[in-house]
């Protein structure tokens, strides 16, 4: 599932491996990992900036760029069929609730508790 969050969270032009970490809400230790395995697997490259060394860049394959399509379709054929048998009201209590219980979480997290 790491994975598959990660193929779309990367631009198609490449996204700078700092940025996906705050994106995804994953820590930098299991995104790095996730990361290695991807590269492993060909998914995807890393580019060092031309401007900034210090800087990577994260790019798709080809065959991650195909992994990418298949989760996006499988993303968005699994909300068509949430969105068809659960009520409009219901879907937005939940996302009410969510959000709710996120922010809670944060506000905690902010607070040290």
């Amino acid at each position: 599932m790491a994975t598959g969050y990660i193929l779309l969270s990367i631009d198609p032009e490449g996204t700078p491996s700092t940025s996906l970490g705050p994106k995804m809400g994953m820590e930098s230790t299991s995104l790095s990992r996730t990361l290695k395995s991807m590269e492993d697997r060909l998914l995807i490259w890393r580019e060092k900036s031309s401007e900034d060394k210090r800087m990577v860049f994260i790019h798709l394959t080809e065959e991650g760029k195909r992994m990418r399509n298949l989760a996006r379709s499988t993303v968005v054929e699994f909300n068509s069929k949430v969105f068809k048998q659960i009520p409009k009201e219901k879907l937005e209590a939940f996302f009410y609730v969510s959000s709710e219980i996120n922010r809670i979480i944060d506000n905690d997290n902010k607070n040290g508790i």
